[in-house]
C-alpha cells in the first residue's frame, strides 16, 4: 500500500532563511530572490503541481503533476496571496490553511483549520492520495516538525543575512538526521536536494 508522505518543499538561502524578516513574498515583484530560467524550467519539468495557478496559466502548464494533491499552509504565508489578491494560488490541489484566527475561509475551496496540525497531518495521511506538500510558512513547518518524512529543499546561491528561518523562529531543540536521496545541480548554481528521515532510533522525538 502507497503510503503517503508530508513533505517539506520549500526554497532556502545557504544562511537557512525562507523570506526575509518582514515575510513578505521574496520572489515577488518587489522581491530579492531571483528566478533563473533553468530554475524555472526544472519546476515545470519536475514539480509543475507546485506552481501557483496564476503562473501555471501564463505557462499554459496543465500537467497535474505526480508528487502532491494537497498543500498545507500557514496563515501568514496565505496572507501573502490574499494581499495580491488571489484567495487561492492552488485550485489545482487540496488547500488547506492553519489558522485560528482567521475564521471563515475567504475562497470555497480552501479549507481553514482551526485545529492542532499534526492531529490533521496524521488524518490525511490516514487517506490514499499522492504526498502532502508543507509550503510554509516555517511557523507551520515548525509546528509539524515531528511528523515531516521528506525535504525537498531549493537551495539558492543567496545570502541575506537575517530573515525567517527554514523551521520558524519558535522551533524547539530537536536534532534529527536525513538521508540524501535525490540531487540536482542546475547551471544557475541552485541545488534541488532531497533528503528522507533517517529512522536512526535514536533521534529526538
Amino acid at each position: 500500500m502507497f503510503v503517503r508522505k508530508l513533505v517539506y518543499y520549500v526554497a532556502v538561502t545557504l544562511d537557512g532563511f525562507i523570506a526575509g524578516p518582514d515575510g513578505a513574498d521574496p520572489t515577488g515583484p518587489d522581491g530579492f530572490w531571483p528566478i533563473p530560467d533553468d530554475y524555472l524550467h526544472h519546476l515545470v519539468a519536475e514539480y509543475p503541481e507546485t506552481l501557483p495557478g496564476p503562473a501555471r496559466q501564463s505557462l499554459g502548464i496543465t500537467d497535474a503533476g505526480s508528487r502532491f494533491d494537497t498543500v498545507l499552509e500557514g496563515r501568514h504565508s496565505y496572507e501573502v496571496g490574499l494581499r495580491a489578491g488571489v484567495t487561492d494560488a492552488y485550485p489545482h490541489l487540496r488547500h488547506l490553511v492553519f489558522s485560528r484566527t482567521l475564521g471563515q475561509s475567504p475562497d470555497p475551496a480552501v479549507e481553514v483549520v482551526a485545529g492542532d496540525p499534526i492531529a490533521t497531518v496524521r488524518e490525511l495521511k490516514r487517506h490514499d492520495g499522492k504526498d502532502i506538500w508543507v509550503i510554509g510558512g516555517g511557523a507551520l513547518a515548525g509546528a509539524l516538525y515531528p511528523e515531516i518524512d521528506q525535504l525537498v529543499v531549493k537551495l539558492a546561491p543567496l545570502t541575506i543575512g537575517a530573515g525567517i528561518p527554514l523551521f520558524g523562529r519558535d522551533a524547539v531543540f530537536a536534532p534529527r538526521t536525513w538521508r540524501l536521496t535525490e540531487h540536482t545541480v542546475l547551471d544557475s548554481g541552485s541545488l534541488f536536494l532531497t533528503y528522507t528521515r533517517a529512522q536512526t532510533g535514536t533521534e529526538s522525538a
